[in-house]
């Protein structure tokens, strides 16, 4: 396939005229000085590419924007990486750290520089180092990888983005397939290497042509620098949380609540975030190799508020793919990029339970759980939960401890379905209804045990006003954002640690 050149990636991202190269002459190796042939292929690289080095860093704007970008030219010496191109790089990540700037690294490379030897390959260790102190400055750090992407490259800073995609049909790896051929005599398996493959098993975040890079990149940094409301955009009422159960209508009967939850019509997770996020952008996975689809992990903005989302998609699940360990995993990813960012975590609550196999047993499932919850519940970043519909056990919980808790009406939470609980007590399933009125599930018991914070009208049901439900949610949500963002984070903390503390004790 043709091969996208560091220039052409800098004039497709970057705002006309405004880059402004960072980068000074190459330091050389001894290996420069010692090795004739060495020094000739240097000088026919440089003349083939056009460019001095293998690696091009320097600024400009993205709509104004100032952004750092790091891009390899795979003409010179396949991009691979040397001492001189290393030094490179980690000079401009920590620029773009001292002044608190974004990045958008674009590696395309054959890995380390073979004839600079283990020197080479250890200055992966440093570019790493220099990704971790980025990030840790609370600074985006965005991966676009071009066609081919290999080696030490893929294992270093091209798999530590915030958000990771690659080129339609970039061959992405470790091990080179022609090493690999030459050292087991075997062409490497098939369609393994390949950017849509890795997509679909959740260890990079999307496919996407050269042409949309721009576009992506401006709407990540949108929700990763937390930029005000932009003119024209949606922003909520002016005014307080809407107050709990605005309308006059009796508390919902648990049944009927879990009953209406369950139509197959109501909005769920994925319509909601189709009608109000904005500038979303759809995240895959733990970036380890597991995606299980019944999580949907994504960065959007709700009513001019950042946030990033994990949402429990009821439509994906079923009994080929439950809520599974996996899908925890995926949330707690999540987790981890709205902690290093600083960026409010909003989780969208809505499942039918965790997965009930043999495979979420030894998967881990009951330590996964364990850990979204302590991750979560001491989380630094302002977190909004969101119980949607149904919230069913243990996979429900893990995403609850949040600083605000909204229900939908008819949302409700248990520790499990209501035919589980009556086959515990009853020995079979047909007392689930009674057993529901008795265990404090509905918005209203949740409200008043002060587990939920706003419960969000449905007027009369949100499956027969799906887009004013929706609307309304959003405006819900946006408001609890600018909420616990006020608070300075010392007392939010606080405040969290206390609240479900006290959970369940007699009021002094």
């Amino acid at each position: 396939m043709a091969r996208t050149g560091a220039r052409q990636i800098l004039d497709l991202v970057l705002d006309g005229g405004s880059f402004r190269s960072w980068d000074g002459e190459p330091v050389r190796s001894l290996q420069v000085e010692t090795s004739p042939d060495y020094a000739d292929d240097l000088a026919r690289a440089a003349e083939k590419s056009g460019v001095d080095e293998s690696v091009i860093t320097g600024e400009g704007t993205l709509d104004g924007r100032r952004v750092v970008l790091i891009a390899c030219e795979f003409d010179f010496l396949a991009g691979s990486i040397g001492i001189a191109a290393a030094e490179r790089i980690v000079s401009a990540i920590e620029r773009a750290t001292a002044e608190r700037l974004p990045i958008l690294a674009s590696p395309t490379s054959g890995g380390t520089r073979m004839q600079e030897g283990t020197v080479a390959f250890l200055q992966m260790v440093k570019i790493s180092a220099a990704v971790a102190g980025h990030k840790a400055a609370g600074l985006p750090y965005l991966v676009y990888l071009r066609h081919p992407t290999t080696g030490g490259v893929f294992a270093s800073w091209g798999s530590l983005g915030h958000v990771a995609v690659a080129e339609p049909g970039a061959l992405i790896g470790f091990l080179g397939p022609r090493v690999y051929e030459a050292l087991y005599d075997a062409p490497f398996p098939e369609g393994v290497q390949v950017s849509e493959n890795l997509a679909e098993r959740g260890m990079i975040d999307g496919v996407l042509p050269p042409d949309g890079v721009r576009d992506l990149t401006a709407s990540a940094l949108r929700v990763l620098c937390q930029d005000p409301p932009s003119e024209g955009e949606p922003t909520p009422p002016h005014g307080p949380v809407p107050e709990p159960e605005s309308d006059d209508s009796a508390p919902p009967d648990a049944w009927d609540a879990i009953t209406r939850s369950r139509r197959r019509d109501r909005p769920g997770a994925r319509a909601f975030l189709s009608r109000t996020a904005t500038d979303r952008v759809r995240l895959s996975g733990t970036g380890q190799g597991e995606d299980s689809g019944s999580v949907l992990l994504s960065l959007a903005r709700f009513r001019g508020q950042s946030a990033v989302v994990l949402a429990q998609d009821r439509d994906a699940e079923h009994e080929t793919s439950p809520l599974g360990p996996s899908a925890l995993r995926s949330a707690r990813r999540g987790m981890r990029i709205a902690a290093e960012i600083g960026v409010p975590l909003v989780l969208l609550i809505d499942t039918q339970g965790a997965a009930l196999s043999r495979e979420a047993e030894e998967g881990g499932l009951a330590g996964e759980i364990a850990r979204s919850l302590s991750d979560l519940v001491t989380l630094p970043t302002p977190t909004v939960s969101v119980i949607l519909g149904q919230g069913t056990g243990g996979a429900a919980l893990a995403m609850l401890p949040a600083d605000r808790v909204l229900c939908a009406r008819h949302g409700w939470l248990a520790p499990l379905p209501p035919e589980g609980a009556s086959a515990i007590l009853y020995r079979d399933t047909t007392r689930a209804a009674d057993v529901s009125r008795t265990q404090g599930v509905t918005s209203g018991d949740l409200y008043e045990a002060g587990i939920v914070d706003v419960v969000v009208p449905e007027r009369p049901d949100a499956a027969d006003e799906p887009d004013a439900f929706c609307d309304r949610m959003a405006d819900a949500v946006a408001s609890a954002l600018i909420e616990v963002r006020r608070l300075p984070p010392e007392r939010r903390y606080a405040e969290r640690m206390s609240r479900y503390r006290h959970l369940g004790l007699p009021l002094e």
